[in-house]
């Protein structure tokens, strides 16, 4: 194992800070070392009262984990969101000074992050913190890989900086993150319920319908928000805690920004990327779990053969296969979709794999795939047409691309569903379904209504 010593630290800060020519430029300097165990979720705690904005992020396996404290370098983009982080991340790689000697996901310069579902709708008061796209190399990140931990210290360094004096600040810092400590109580409950219009996102699920039935569209994804209100102050640690442990084999994830965050436990996957080789997950048609072993198997053998899920997945599977064609070779989709169970909820399941092209990378993936028919439609410019003019709620980054990735050309996205927007003492949970020329405005509402349930249960509902 190697150990990064504080002299060393100093002597990679005086390094960068020597190649600096004016006050004005500054670099990215980034080192990691091997430590000890660490709870990724007390060192969310702990850096509440220390950096601002903090992220978090465990994969479905559980087999990675990421906490980002602060802000080292911030890359946001409001137009071309794609080429413009894509220019300014591979500009950041070029020019930062990197110690990793670790080949393990999610260390080294890791930027986490996502995006705003469709950039072309107008942005409301509620998301007016979050851009249509925006990443942050955090000051400190601990990486969780398997049963190894690291820690990844960034910073920008400028001319007049001192190394020795800025080394010796991280550490103290560094120390008081990996200072072990418990967890707040959970202390809340719901005041207030507001559901936002139902009976006229009803009259919109009909609506979606007769424009299908019109053969201009096959699949139109409609969302709806769910406004609550607590008692007090929400804290994010316990959440996440929360949905560690009523959500196995989803994604945990949050975002903060100042006093808002964005946090969830979604079980689809958009993209995954590790050392070229491509994982995508096709997870559309949904049904309730059962209360007996019978009874969840009756309806996972219903969802598997029921006409409207089974069409709902396949879009997903057809759209997949069409946007990583030309990125990749070997690509390789099951004939036959799986039903994957989760605590609340079991949905169609299919993996598609593939090696992905010297040149391309997993933002480029995601340029492709989003937004998938589960949370958009099909076609997707009339769905996302259709989704502009009649929906009633701003989406911000609910249902969109969240994830991360690192200087080593690995990374992971996963789309923003089963999640909430948790402001101080208040927080708007967000649900769709897909709407097809059968759909039951009734039993669509319903399924919103199962889909908000995860969310709901850890906010105190």
């Amino acid at each position: 194992m190697i150990e990064i010593k504080e002299d060393q630290i100093a002597s990679l800060l005086k390094e960068a800070i020597e190649q600096l020519r004016t006050e004005d430029d500054r670099r990215l300097v980034s080192f990691t070392k091997k430590i000890a165990t660490a709870n990724p979720l007390q060192f969310f705690e702990a850096a509440k009262h220390i950096r601002e904005n903090r992220a978090f992020w465990t994969s479905s396996s559980q087999m990675l984990w990421l906490t980002g404290v602060g802000t080292a370098f911030e890359m946001g983009a409001d137009e071309s969101r794609f080429e413009v982080i894509e220019a300014a991340w591979n500009k950041i790689l070029n020019e930062a000074y990197i110690h990793n000697p670790y080949e393990v996901p999610g260390t080294g310069i890791v930027a986490i992050g996502g995006m705003s579902f469709d950039p072309e709708n107008t942005q409301t008061e509620l998301w007016k913190k979050f851009r249509p796209s925006q990443f942050r190399i955090p000051e400190f990140l601990l990486t969780k890989y398997d049963s190894s931990y690291y820690l990844t210290i960034n910073v920008c360094v400028r001319k007049n900086d001192h190394a020795k004096q800025l080394a010796e600040e991280l550490r103290l810092i560094e120390q008081k993150l990996l200072t072990e400590r418990a967890l707040p109580d959970h202390g809340l409950y719901i005041q207030d319920e507001n559901e936002m219009d139902s009976d006229k996102w009803m009259d919109i699920v009909r609506r979606a319908t007769e424009e299908i039935r019109k053969q201009n569209v096959e699949k139109i994804v409609l969302a709806r928000e769910l406004r609550l209100t607590f008692n007090r102050r929400a804290d994010i640690s316990p959440v996440l805690n929360n949905l560690l442990k009523t959500q196995p084999n989803s994604y945990i994830f949050a975002y903060e920004i100042g006093d808002d965050c964005f946090v969830g436990a979604t079980p689809e996957r958009l993209v995954k990327v590790e050392k070229n080789k491509l994982l995508s997950t096709c997870l559309a048609g949904t049904a309730p779990r059962g209360e007996t072993k019978e009874e969840d198997m009756k309806i996972s053998e219903a969802l598997l053969n029921d006409e409207k899920n089974r069409q709902e997945h396949d879009f997903v599977v057809q759209m997949i296969k069409r946007g990583i064609k030309d990125y990749c070779t070997q690509v390789a989709i099951p004939d036959e979709p799986i039903v994957r169970p989760f605590k609340n909820l079991q949905h169609l399941y299919t993996p598609v794999t593939a090696q992905l092209k010297d040149g391309y990378t997993i933002l480029d993936i995601v340029k492709q795939l989003h937004p998938t028919p589960a949370l958009g439609g099909s076609p997707k410019e009339e769905s996302l047409a259709f989704i502009r003019e009649h929906e009633l709620l701003d989406r911000g980054w609910y249902g969109a691309p969240i994830g991360w990735m690192d200087s080593s050309n690995n990374g992971e996205f996963a789309v923003a569903i089963r999640s909430a927007l948790i402001q101080k003492n208040q927080a708007s949970l967000f649900a769709g379904c897909g709407v097809v020329k059968d759909s039951d405005p009734q039993s669509e509402y319903e399924e919103t209504k199962i889909k908000l349930l995860p969310m709901l249960t850890v906010l105190g509902g």
